[in-house]
């Protein structure tokens, strides 16, 4: 677990707000039995979690794609190719939405915004040196050249809801 205390009471707070401003359908499903703490979450969000990713064209029209997610310090982190259509998407309208699903019994819904990692590109230069060396661990320092290949976000989410079939069953565990 890579979170603070801060950052699980954000989380706890942004769980707890969205959840109690959702439509009485959603909390129809998603109740207080069927979701996951902030703590829970992130011991469950562990390594690599493929995520949908939702972003716009500039007609508005909706494009989702797939993409590595990481959910470090209670928010997700992704990458993708400096020349792929997200790129230009998420430069342009930093808006998204991500789901993670596993089958029937993991779900986690985030609306937000991106903000660029990468200091080079205009990302706080402060946090990059931890999440690089973290991606590096994980992908292979040598998996590609880090400046001009890929660039990596942040979501900022505004809102995020967890479903949780069973909240203490093994489909909700970590990953091992």
């Amino acid at each position: 677990m890579r979170e603070t205390p801060e950052e699980l009471d954000e989380l706890q707070s942004l769980l707890d707000a969205s959840l109690a401003r959702s439509s009485s359908h959603l909390r129809s499903i998603i109740g207080a039995e069927r979701t996951l703490t902030a703590e829970r979450l992130v011991g469950v969000l562990t390594g690599m979690c493929t995520l949908a990713l939702s972003t716009v064209t500039a007609k508005g029209e909706p494009r989702i794609s797939g993409v590595d997610g990481h959910f470090l310090h209670g928010r997700w982190h992704f990458g993708t190719a400096r020349g792929a259509v997200k790129a230009r998407h998420l430069a342009a309208r930093p808006a998204v939405s991500a789901a993670h699903m596993r089958g029937e019994d993991l779900g986690v819904f985030t609306h937000g915004t991106v903000e660029v990692l990468n200091p080079e590109d205009g990302g706080p230069a402060a946090d990059w040196p931890d999440l690089l060396a973290y991606f590096k661990d994980f992908y292979g320092a040598g998996a590609f050249d880090w400046d001009a290949d890929v660039v990596y976000y942040r979501l900022r989410p505004h809102w995020m809801s967890v479903y949780a079939s069973d909240p203490a069953g093994p489909a909700s565990a970590s990953r091992s």
